[in-house]
């Protein structure tokens, strides 16, 4: 399967000497949900920008749907929408005009019937006619999905889309999203909101001091570095973990009576059955247990902190 998008050995170097990425390479392909993730600073909307053609890059080189990014840049372009982090639409403009223009721009025919739809699902239909400056935050950012959908791309930036949006446009987004997945759009994301990516993304990308540290599907990762634990509610209080438990494993609640053995989620298949083995051996009786797995924000914390 050829990449719908191609960075290959991308660097940028701003005039002032900071280096925002170094060396970057990654490929993603035609109809996933690729979430980037990483600290602030950490080169996310650089990266963007540069594959969206708002900045230059030092050296390297990007391929949109084959289409050098610079080389062919309107081509490349066509296929690219962006949803950025800031308003970038014309205020004074109506919600139907800037949809209109949007589609143009891009050198597609109108298509009154298409952009009525889109308008719809995102329910801005009956928002048609006013102007943007009157719109709530949240209908704002549905604006500018909407102006980034006008032209049809098979390729979509999704910049921080759900930054201060209420939960209700979040569901209506992510159902979109994946609507637009299912169609054959290619969605890159950023978020602060990790466990949207957990749930929406197909694979994921992790950038740090502009440098890609780690990319992998998200089921392989969780599956890599995920841990589980496993947390027993005792019906008497310790004083301490028992010496015949591992150390570095086991960990005792400040009252005594839960206890919470961590392991490799790929690890040894029988290493709670030894851990209960042991329990029943030093009659430590216990009420109840329950056990559960990293999430991706966990994984993402101790990835970051790593390289920090």
């Amino acid at each position: 399967m050829q990449p719908i998008i191609s960075v290959q050995g991308l660097s940028k170097v701003y005039g002032s000497g900071f280096q925002a990425l170094t060396d970057v390479s990654l490929d993603i392909n035609p109809g996933e949900i690729f979430a980037l993730l990483g600290p602030n600073g950490a080169g996310k909307t650089t990266l963007i920008s540069i594959i969206c053609g708002i900045v230059n890059p030092t050296s390297g080189r990007v391929l949109a749907d084959g289409h050098d990014i610079v080389k062919e840049y309107r081509a490349a372009r066509q296929k690219i929408g962006l949803v950025p982090q800031e308003l970038a639409v014309n205020i004074f403009e109506t919600v139907w005009s800037t949809v209109r223009f949007s589609r143009g721009l891009f050198g597609k025919p109108p298509n009154d019937a298409f952009l009525e739809q889109l308008l719809k699902d995102l329910s801005l239909w009956d928002k048609k006619d006013s102007r943007i400056m009157a719109l709530s935050g949240g209908m704002k950012r549905r604006v500018l999905i909407a102006k980034a959908l006008a032209y049809e791309p098979r390729i979509l930036f999704l910049d921080e889309p759900t930054a201060g949006v209420d939960v209700e446009l979040r569901r209506d987004m992510w159902r979109m999203i994946r609507q637009l997945r299912d169609s054959g759009v290619t969605i890159i994301l950023t978020t602060h909101y990790i466990e949207e990516a957990e749930d929406m993304a197909d694979r994921v990308g992790v950038i740090q001091r502009g440098e890609i540290i780690l990319v992998d599907e998200k089921a392989a990762l969780m599956q890599k570095l995920g841990q589980k634990q496993l947390t027993l509610q005792l019906s008497e209080s310790l004083d301490q973990v028992p010496t015949a438990l591992p150390a570095e494993q086991t960990t005792l609640s400040d009252d005594g009576y839960q206890l919470t053995y961590t392991y490799d989620a790929q690890g040894d298949p029988v290493a709670v059955a030894r851990l209960l083995r042991q329990l029943a051996e030093l009659n430590i009786d216990y009420r109840d247990l329950h056990t559960s797995q990293s999430s991706l924000e966990d994984i993402f914390v101790s990835l970051v902190e790593e390289r920090a």
